[in-house]
């Protein structure tokens, strides 16, 4: 079975706020012995939220939740998990709803925007429920899409891990 770090600093400090996003993670290799580090995919219905996270899957990530993310904050971090009737399930659109393993919760370290990028994009910031987080916009749909979440969450994971 996977699990996350757990720690009593996990129990929300806020209410938690349910959002129609996915949210998948993989382990970083460099920080603190490869904690998960989450990536919260938003975008409007029929964006590719679900299928960037099922390619995903290929590229070393693990689900977390689809469809609907429950998050809140503990110890000034944002964490993420599924709601209780969607856990282990993501909708392959036009094939069938998959049960997968899925991790219980995960800290999200990045914000994935399912639109149209520019090219050379200034950095971007978004603040959920007080916590400011670095984000991302990508075109879902792309064969390169899972590449390049991969490519921005190392290059945060550096960063951070710089600043340590």
């Amino acid at each position: 079975m996977i699990r996350p770090e757990t720690r009593p600093e996990t129990r929300p400090e806020t209410h938690p706020e349910i959002r129609h996003a996915g949210l998948i993670a993989r382990r970083a290799a460099g920080l603190g012995g490869g904690l998960w580090r989450g990536v919260l995919i938003e975008g409007p219905s029929g964006a590719g939220k679900s299928d960037l996270a099922l390619r995903a899957l290929d590229h070393g990530f693990t689900l977390v939740a689809d469809d609907r993310v429950e998050l809140w904050v503990s110890d000034g971090r944002l964490f993420g998990k599924a709601p209780a009737a969607l856990a282990g399930l993501i909708e392959a659109r036009g094939v069938d709803i998959l049960r997968l393993t899925a991790l219980p919760l995960a800290e999200v370290a990045l914000v994935v925007r399912c639109a149209t990028p520019e090219r050379l994009p200034d950095a971007e910031r978004t603040e959920i429920l007080g916590v400011a987080l670095p984000a991302v916009t990508i075109s879902a749909l792309e064969a390169s899409a899972p590449a390049k979440l991969s490519r921005a969450l190392a290059r945060f994971d550096g960063a951070l891990n710089r600043r340590m």
